[in-house]
């Protein structure tokens, strides 16, 4: 029984140690930092076009790709592990209009947004 135990709790620290280099190659430098075609994210603010309040629950996504996110309390959002690239970005709210920002140029120097919508009427 004490064996089985041993190998259950090796195997496990084995997956935790071994899981956090996936995707990352070593640097010249050795210290296995993101090489320069890392993922990124992508983040913003949705605010309302009239008021310029923010807008919280608002659905932002990537289109084509499986990434989206909600805007908080503070309209703010985030999504994560995204490849540089051109996107359309899709924001949507119920009695608003959908906002779609085409090919918008997502790189490291690039990677915040303001998204404005407008009342459906």
């Amino acid at each position: 029984m004490k064996n089985i135990f041993l190998s259950i709790v090796f195997v496990l620290i084995a997956g935790y140690v071994f899981a956090g280099n996936e995707g990352k190659e070593k640097d010249d430098s050795g210290t296995g930092k993101a090489t320069a075609a890392q993922m990124i994210s992508i983040s913003g603010q949705v605010l309302d076009i009239q008021t310029g309040e923010v807008l919280t629950g608002v659905e932002v996504e990537i289109e084509g790709i499986d990434a989206k996110a909600y805007t908080d309390f503070d309209g703010n959002f985030t999504i994560d592990n995204i490849a540089p690239g051109k996107y359309n970005l899709i924001a949507s709210l119920i009695s608003y209009k959908k906002s779609l920002l085409e090919g918008y140029n997502l790189d490291i120097n690039s990677n915040h947004v303001e998204i404005k919508l407008e009342i459906s009427k």
